[in-house]
Formats: C-alpha cells, structure tokens, sequence
C-alpha cells in the first residue's frame, strides 16, 4: 500500500511517536496563554463544544478494533484493499469555489502544471482546489511570514510541533471557528467528518473554540514501545511474554549480551521505558502527584530509578558501545543486524517496509514488541494526544465557503475502503494507480504525480497498513496495540492544549543533557541532582507555578 498511514507518516517526518512533540515547548498540545484570557479548556465547556461521535459502518475490517480502558480503541486491520469498495458521498461536495491551501510535504514536490492527480481530484470534489505543498523540513520558517503579513492562504495545515513560535493562542483568532457548524449534532450533515473519534476533536479546541480539523490521528496513541528480535529469543528459548518488569529485562541483558560474537542486549532505549516506571514521558513531562501537587518528571524518585537501572546496565556492559556514544543514526541498523537484540522506537517503525530492510541485512529478521511492562507490577501506557496535526479554515471565508470547504472535507475523510479514498489517495485507475494482488499501486507516472497533499486538510482514521508480502507484521502490531490499549490511561493535563510560556522553552535541554551523560555512565548521579537544583532556580519553578493555574482554572483533562 503506497498511501501514507500516520504510524509511516510519524517515521518518515523523523517524528517518532515519542519525539512527535519533543521540543522546546509543549506543542503536542496546542496552546495555554499566560494573560489575556484563557488559553485551554475546561471538561465542562468540551460537552458543549465536541462535535456528536458516530461511527462509520461503511466496511467491516478483517481484524476490527478493539475497545480498551478509558474509551481508547486499537486500530482496524484490512489484509487488502475491499474488493468492492463503497461510496460513502452523494454527489460533488463542491460549488465551483477555488481555495488556496498550503501543507507540508517531507520529499520532493511535484508540479501542479498538468498534474493529472490535481486534476482528478479535483474534480471529484467540485472545486479548485490550489494544492501548494511546501518543504516540511523547514515549514517552521516558512510559517511566520504568512501571520505576520497576514497572508493566509484559505486552508492551511500547521502541524502542533510548529506552532511554538507563531504565539498560537493569538493567531488560532485569524481562523474560522469550527463549532457552529460542527459541535453537537451539527457535524451529522457531514457523516465522515462525525466518524472522527473525540479524542482527536479534543486536540482541535483552543480558547474554548473548535478551530481545527484534526489530520493523521488515531484511536490509541502510544508513546512508542519495547521491540525485540523474535527471531533471537526463539533461538535461545526465551518466552517475550514472562517478561513483565526492569529486573526481567536486566535478567536478559546478561543472557543476550556477547561481545565476542558482537552481540548486546539493549540498544539506548532509555526515551521508552516512561510508562515502565511510571512517570511522564513527552509531550507531558508534568503530572500530578498523590497529594494534587503538580511535578516535574525530572523530581519524581520514579526517574531517579530508571536513570540508576539504565546506568546500571551500561555499567555491566549489555548496552552497545555505539549507542552509549550517542549514534543513534544507527540505532535501527545495529537492531536489523542482531547486533543490539532489544530496542525502543514509535510504533510508525513496525511495518512491512522495516521488514524488509532487517531480512536485507539478516534473513532470519523478525521483530516484535513486549507486552506493557511494569517496575510496580501494574501495567499502565499513557497516551499521547490523539491528533497532534491539523488544518484550519481562513476567518476571511465567508459562511457559504465554510460551508463548502466542510462538505470538501466531509469527501476527504471518506474511510479506507471507499472510493473516495481511493480518488484522495492515488487518483485516477489506469493513469495514476492500477489494482494489483487486490491494492492500489501508483504508476510511473503516478509516482511522480501523486503526492501527501489532501491528506494534510482531513484525514479518516487510518487502519494498520499492510505491505503485500508482510501481512503477519499487520496481525503482529494489531494484537500488540490490542492488548496495549487495555492498559491506555490519560495522563494529567491529556489534550488539553497547553503550550508553555516562551520564556522557558530552552529549559528542559539540560535536564535531557545531563540524564543521558549519567544514564551512560559519564557523569554520577549527583550531577543529576545538581542540574535539576539549577532547573529548580532558573525557572522551574515558576513553570510549575504556570501549571498549577493550569490545573487550578480547568482540571486535568482526565
């Protein structure tokens, strides 16, 4: 399958899942001000301002997804594309309008001159839709200008991990609110966009308002996980699911590391052992103690514990050279070859296309993750906001634009299995896809044409992807999120878009800085402690001060 699912979206932008809003500020949330009004919003305006959830009923996936705690569900599986797929859109959406839009694109643009992909599109939606992809290495620059000049193209996407320096909870006012034509019931005249799940409309409120549409969400967000080499572990008779805590992960470092053979245990998979010790891991680095106090993740004797049991096994030498020297670049290679035996990574890297490079570099390949470990015994993943990308309508629109480019969105988030997708996706059959083994594969000249662009306006939620030739990857990924789902917890402050004030957006870079010099064994403890007095003085302090408000005004999104 060509198309881009958000897991291989989240891989290829270089965002795995945990790093997605790793920055200097907040940003997988959306924005919290610091005066001039509110900035975030409490649960008792949400039931106002969340649109009415309805599933879609369209298809019937092979491997449907499973409910799980607090109301987080695991993603659908389709093996192939359907054989006879629906149509879910009556008509053209369209009037004949024209919109500028802008999105990011990470690869080569393609012309718009001539592009038969555009043109399809297009005109199965009724509209002139001017499609202006812009480089998505650099969309932070590119970004500014357009607020400052007041030069907004009339649909734009900003993805959350961009909007740090835009003063977002301001510039959010430049754009058309969403709910008197989408909160409630309302969004029942557009099917599709109703089938969107409400944990991604959450994402899309600020200052009590629904501005965005969110783009490449889904059900259940993990910050990442645990992978193993399978292939290993059978070879040496070791069963993944009797691992269930650190002290049986250091038991195997023992049993997997052999230098002689080239061979460690443990790659540096420090960033994905949160939930394993039970304090937050990004975007939410504050949580809410037993006492209501609101903490840093830095001052939890939960992180002191995981940064002496990492030491400690850098110390016993199961990790490999190369990862505690900080290359990372060749974290997934070293995993391919066997050389490091478990690792961590966002759930985007476990696909068919990873498949294949591990059997390139070793044919026995077989990757797999464990099951929610547990340091307490008590298994807990917490979830990552379920849209961290979205677009927004120009307030400049007038209300039949609105209208129309709703009904436009309505065709955009037509589901997997639907012929809409499949316009949205690869365009016309026989020019830009043909159908082979029963899925869509782009042409040559498709290829060339077709490009993520649609996708970046509304999305519908995207099933587990399925690479012909690696259908038990899908199974695989599928039963794991399954299971993890039945331990999903909202972690304090979920979706609630708090972006921190931009005083303190460098102040979290020492910490990180000074966890991985004594998680490597470069520096001892006590140079932690000393960082985190100094992260104490020069504004943590403070910052807790700020999310203490936060709590305070409007709860904790859980």
């Amino acid at each position: 399958m060509t198309s881009l699912d958000r897991r291989r979206f989240l891989e290829l932008a270089g965002l795995g899942a945990v790093s997605i809003a790793g920055g200097g500020l907040l940003a997988a949330c959306g924005d919290a001000k610091t005066g001039g009004g509110p900035g975030t919003t409490d649960q008792s305006q949400l039931s106002k301002i969340l649109p009415a959830f309805v599933p879609s009923t369209a298809l019937t996936p092979d491997i449907p997804g499973v409910a799980g705690a607090n109301g987080f569900t695991s993603t659908p599986v389709f093996l192939k594309y359907p054989a006879s797929p629906v149509t879910t859109v009556t008509g053209v959406p369209g009037k004949g309008g024209s919109y500028t839009t802008m999105t990011p694109l990470w690869g080569s643009i393609p012309s718009s001159k001539g592009n038969s992909y555009y043109e399809t599109v297009n005109a199965a939606l009724g509209a002139d839709m001017k499609m202006q992809p812009a480089d998505g290495v650099n969309y932070d620059k590119i970004l500014p200008p357009l607020f400052a000049g007041n030069k907004l193209p009339d649909w734009l996407m900003i993805p959350s991990w961009n909007m740090g320096n835009l003063g977002f909870a301001d510039a959010v006012n430049k754009f058309v609110d969403l709910g008197p034509y989408l909160s409630g019931d309302a969004i029942k005249a557009y099917p599709n966009l109703a089938a969107i799940p409400t944990a991604a409309w959450q994402s899309c409120i600020w200052n009590g308002k629904l501005f965005g549409l969110p783009t490449f969400y889904s059900g259940a967000t993990a910050g990442g996980a645990l992978f193993y080499r399978k292939d290993i572990f059978d070879r040496e008779g070791i069963n993944a699911d009797s691992i269930k805590s650190p002290a049986d992960l250091e038991a195997l470092g023992k049993q997997l590391t052999n230098p002689k053979a080239g061979q460690w245990a443990f790659g540096d998979f420090f960033d994905y052992m949160a939930h394993v010790f039970h304090y937050p891991g990004d975007p939410y680095r504050w949580t809410v103690d037993a006492s209501g106090k609101v903490v840093n993740r830095y001052e939890m004797p939960e992180y002191l514990e995981a940064l002496n049991w990492f030491a400690k096994q850098a110390k016993a030498g199961y990790v490999h050279p190369d990862a505690l020297a900080g290359k990372k670049e060749e974290g997934k290679q070293r995993f391919w070859s066997g050389k490091e035996v478990i690792t961590g990574d966002g759930t985007g890297a476990w696909t068919g296309a990873d498949e294949e490079s591990g059997r390139a570099a070793n044919p026995a390949y077989v990757k797999a993750a464990f099951k929610i470990l547990a340091s307490d015994g008590k298994p807990a993943m917490p979830m990552n906001p379920a849209a961290s990308m979205y677009s927004f309508l120009n307030g400049k629109l007038s209300a039949d634009q609105i209208k129309e480019c709703l009904a436009i969105a309505n065709y955009l988030a037509a589901p997997y299995g639907s012929t809409e997708w499949l316009t949205v996706n690869f365009g016309k059959e026989g020019v830009d896809y043909t159908m082979k083994d029963s899925n869509p594969q782009l042409t040559e000249k498709g290829s060339k044409e077709v490009a993520q662009t649609y996708q970046f306006l509304v999305t519908p939620i995207t099933p587990v992807p399925v690479n012909p030739g690696h259908e038990q990857v899908a199974k695989d990924y599928a039963a794991w999120e399954a299971d993890m789902v039945q331990h999903a917890v909202k972690p304090p402050f979920y979706g609630m878009n708090i972006t921190e004030p931009a005083q303190y957006a460098n102040l979290n870079q020492p910490m990180v800085d000074v966890s991985q010099d004594v998680r490597y064994g470069r520096k001892p403890i006590s140079a932690f402690t000393d960082a985190l007095a100094t992260w104490k003085s020069s504004g943590g302090e403070e910052l807790r001060k700020f999310y203490e408000d936060v709590k305070n005004k409007y709860g904790t999104g859980q």
